[in-house]
C-alpha cells in the first residue's frame, strides 16, 4: 500500500509538471483527469492559484477552464454511473450508503452534488457523481450542479490568489476547508430557503386547483 501511495504521489508531481508547461490546456487536462478516471489531490487547486499568480487578470480564465475539465470529467462517471453503475457502487461501497445515497438523488436531485463539487479532498466527490448517474439525474441539472459547486470552488481559489498572492498558495494548501466548509454551509442554508419556497408555492398551487369541496373541508 505504502509502494502505492509513493507511485501515485510520484504520478501526481509529473502530471503537475506536465501541465504547468501546457498552461491552460494542461490545466483542463489535470482537471478532467482527476474528475475521471484518477484522483490527484489538490493537484488542479494549486495550478489554478500558480496560474493565477502569474496572471492575476486572467483569474477567471483559468478558474473557467478547470471548472469546464472537471464537469467534462464528472460526465464521463456519469455515464458509467447510467449504464450500470449501481453494480459497482454496490460491490465498492456498504450497500446502506449506496441505498441512502439514491434516496437522497431521487429525492433532491442535482442539488445533492453541490456541496460535494465545492468542498476539497478529503471530501469524497466521485461516489456522489457515480450516484447521480444511478439514480438517472437529468443532464441538464447535473452539469448546473457541477457548475455552481466546482466554479464557486476554483474561483474563490483563483480570487485568493489574485488578492493574496503566492500567500495563496500556502492557504490553499493548509486552510482550504476553513473557507470552503462555512461556504458550503451558507450554500446550504440558501437551497433549504429555496426549496421551502418552492415546496410552499407547489401547496399553494395544489391547494388553488383543488376542487371546492376538497378546499372547505375541515
Amino acid at each position: 500500500m505504502q509502494r502505492f501511495l509513493e507511485y501515485m504521489n510520484t504520478f501526481a508531481g509529473r502530471v503537475q509538471a506536465l501541465a504547468e508547461g501546457l498552461g491552460a490546456p494542461g490545466l483542463m487536462l489535470v482537471s478532467f483527469i482527476d474528475s475521471s478516471f484518477l484522483t490527484l489531490p489538490e493537484v488542479a487547486d494549486i495550478l489554478v492559484v500558480m496560474f493565477t499568480i502569474r496572471e492575476p487578470s486572467r483569474w477567471w480564465y483559468f478558474s473557467g477552464v478547470t471548472t469546464l475539465g472537471s464537469m467534462a470529467g464528472s460526465y464521463v462517471l456519469f455515464l458509467i454511473g447510467r449504464k450500470g453503475g449501481e453494480a459497482l457502487l454496490r460491490r465498492q461501497f456498504h450497500e446502506r450508503h449506496v441505498d441512502r445515497g439514491l434516496v437522497w438523488f431521487r429525492k433532491y436531485g442535482a442539488l445533492v452534488l453541490v456541496i460535494p463539487a465545492m468542498l476539497p479532498p478529503p471530501m469524497p466527490f466521485k461516489i456522489f457523481v457515480l450516484l447521480a448517474g444511478v439514480a438517472g439525474v437529468s443532464l441538464g441539472p447535473f452539469l448546473a450542479a457541477l457548475a455552481v459547486g466546482r466554479g464557486t470552488r476554483y474561483a474563490g481559489e483563483a480570487l485568493l490568489a489574485r488578492v493574496y498572492g503566492e500567500r495563496a498558495l500556502d492557504f490553499v494548501a493548509n486552510n482550504a476547508s476553513r473557507v470552503f466548509f462555512p461556504a458550503a454551509g451558507l450554500l446550504v442554508a440558501a437551497i433549504a430557503i429555496w426549496w421551502l419556497w418552492r415546496w410552499r408555492r407547489q401547496r399553494r398551487i395544489a391547494a388553488g386547483n383543488a376542487p371546492p369541496s376538497a378546499r372547505n373541508t375541515p
